[in-house]
């Protein structure tokens, strides 16, 4: 990884994932400085940056990653970064609502925050690199003719936990300051190591599936700062009759796909398309209708810093622990819009949300290499 003098500012969140790497960095031997990150967040109905209401960084979560930092024998600042935090992930994701799209929060945190304005202030107190618990796996490789270091991205060892489908928009210059001490490990083998390194975790601790900065539910959280919208719900017909079947309170509060949550009878109904333009939620009682054969998307960003050859073979993941899927990627006619070409037709190909692409074959021990990804339009 490095030489034992090398410096190394770990975020560490009070999980225990942030922790055993800490803890087994500090075993190596590496200067390891522990960095707590704040973040913006909802809170109680008040428009105000509540600490204690974002997951990710409670008042709760600060004084245990300060606890882990007390027991490893390491410094620990608090980096507060909830205005930035606010400006770069919150509102960007409220302005991707209103387009009526479903955007991906932590994708844009990784890139702008964790990533980047972390690395940024490590740098600046004279680190060499930042660890975070991310189960993901960064290779190293010198070229051969330029002798350039080149970083690439691998699925981590734990399939169920793997996060890369969140770090495909990282860069060469980012990933040359990042490492990933967990990512070669499996769940069950971090919670031996918490137990091997005495650290106080004696439960995990729930996931929820709303972002880390919405305190209530995310359709209450568009509701106070989107407001309503109400309109139309069409059923569109095999044969593509249409007919009015309801009301809609703004569009931003649905997401293709869904099926629960309209309050109509008669279904089940699943949301087919918003149209935008008119103010109509579409709606259809056929499922196969949510099949698509490909998706247009744009924001492509290769992990190598270089284009492929295109078409190019690989793995596909359009949602977050959504199974990898054969495609082909392309050009559109379009600039700067490329589409992927499905083996099989997908459900539920949401705009707004991170196509990501692996390698087509699996290495060895069954992780694939990220290659990039970008965000879907249609």
């Amino acid at each position: 990884m490095a030489s034992q003098k090398t410096k190394i500012v770990c975020a560490m969140s009070g999980g225990i994932d942030s922790s055993v790497s800490a803890a087994s960095l500090k075993k190596a031997g590496f200067d390891v400085i522990g960095i707590f990150m704040k973040f913006w967040s909802d809170s109680d109905g008040a428009c105000r940056a509540d600490l204690n209401k974002n997951r990710c960084c409670s008042a709760e979560s600060e004084n245990r990653a300060r606890k882990i930092a007390g027991i490893l024998g390491i410094p620990f600042y608090v980096f507060d970064l909830r205005e930035e935090f606010k400006q770069k992930v919150v509102d960007d994701f409220l302005a991707v609502c209103k387009t009526g799209a479903t955007p991906n929060p932590c994708v844009g945190c990784n890139k702008k925050i964790k990533f980047g304005l972390l690395i940024e202030k490590a740098l600046a107190l004279g680190a060499d690199l930042v660890a975070t618990g991310h189960y993901a796996e960064k290779r190293s490789v010198e070229d051969k003719d330029s002798k350039n270091i080149g970083h690439r991205l691998f699925t981590s060892k734990d399939e169920a936990k793997d996060q890369t489908y969140f770090l495909y928009r990282l860069s060469q210059s980012q990933l040359e300051h990042i490492v990933f001490p967990v990512g070669g490990f499996t769940k069950k083998q971090v919670r031996k190591m918490a137990d091997k390194f005495k650290l106080p975790f004696s439960a995990e601790v729930s996931e929820s599936q709303e972002a880390c900065f919405i305190s209530g539910s995310t359709r209450d959280f568009l509701k106070k700062y989107l407001q309503e919208r109400s309109g139309k719900i069409i059923e569109r017909i095999d044969g593509g009759e249409e007919k009015i079947i309801g009301d809609h309170s703004g569009l931003w509060f649905y997401t293709i796909g869904q099926r629960k949550g309209m309050g109509m009878s008669g279904g089940p109904y699943y949301v087919l398309e918003k149209d935008m333009k008119n103010n109509r939620l579409i709606v259809t009682k056929n499922e196969k209708d949510l099949e698509k054969k490909e998706a247009v998307f744009g924001g492509l960003n290769w992990i190598s810093g270089k284009e492929p050859d295109l078409p190019l073979k690989a793995k596909a993941r359009i949602r977050y622990r959504h199974p990898l899927v054969s495609a082909v990627v392309g050009r559109t006619e379009k600039e700067g819009e490329f589409k992927a070409v499905f083996g099989e037709p997908q459900k539920a190909v949401t705009p707004g949300q991170s196509i990501v692409f692996y390698s087509e074959r699996a290495g060895k021990k069954g992780e694939r290499e990220v290659l990039g990804g970008g965000t879907i339009i249609c």
